[in-house]
């Protein structure tokens, strides 16, 4: 009886030294083995993977970005505006305005509007405005102006004060820089340095600090003195 009678019921599987695939023997009835590789796992799952990315990225739709809308543009009716902070309002924080700012209250933070900033309440820190107009006892903090800065009669600021042009009737403690005119009317009281384009400074007026018209000036002094 062959060897291969003996097995019938059960194939035999050998491994070949010289190649990686695996070799099945099959009966047959004339008792002949034929060698049938199998595929291995890994080529199997790289095939399949294949095909799965590939009808994945044929029905994938392209993902447009939506612009970023931007900030809309204020009507003109709006910067009109004003926002009024009435007596006996506190506020206890910063405050940003779009529009103009009416001050009557108390506010205990940052001031920043777009428009004219006008302050005859109490106000504990920085202002920011386009116009600033200061009538008030007492204001402790930074001036910061686009356009005009105004401090009122028996108004006390301790703070710097910046702008394009100042009118001074109060007291001021801090340095004062104005890329333009500033007066200095009678009654102002000034312990600090004063640099402006221009400065006009009335009888009356009390300054204890330096006066600096250079910075804004186009002439260079020290070649005039070489």
């Amino acid at each position: 009886m062959s060897i291969f009678k003996e097995f019938k019921d059960e194939p035999i599987v050998e491994n070949n030294e010289a190649s990686d695939e695996v070799v099945v023997a099959v009966e047959v009835e004339n008792d002949v083995m034929i060698d049938e590789p199998v595929m291995e796992q890994d080529e199997l799952d790289e095939s399949v993977d294949a095909e799965l990315l590939d009808a994945v990225f044929e029905n994938t739709e392209e993902v447009v970005e939506q612009p970023k809308q931007s900030r809309p543009e204020l009507k003109q009716e709006d910067k009109n505006a004003v926002t009024v902070i009435t007596k006996g309002t506190t506020i206890n924080g910063s405050i940003i305005s779009d529009c103009s700012l009416d001050v009557m209250g108390t506010i205990n933070g940052d001031i920043e509007c777009l428009g004219k900033l006008s302050i005859s309440g109490t106000v504990v820190g920085n202002a920011m405005a386009s116009e600033i107009y200061i009538n008030t006892d007492r204001l402790e903090g930074n001036l910061t102006s686009e356009g005009s800065v105004k401090i009122g009669l028996g108004t006390v600021v301790v703070g710097d004060v910046s702008g394009n042009s100042a009118v001074i009737a109060g007291a001021v403690k801090g340095e004062i820089d104005i890329n333009g005119p500033v007066v200095i009317d009678s009654t102002a009281i000034i312990k600090g340095n004063v640099k402006a384009k221009s400065i006009q400074m009335n009888n009356g007026a009390v300054l204890e600090g330096f006066c600096s018209l250079t910075s804004y000036a186009s002439l260079d002094i020290d070649n005039v003195f070489e």
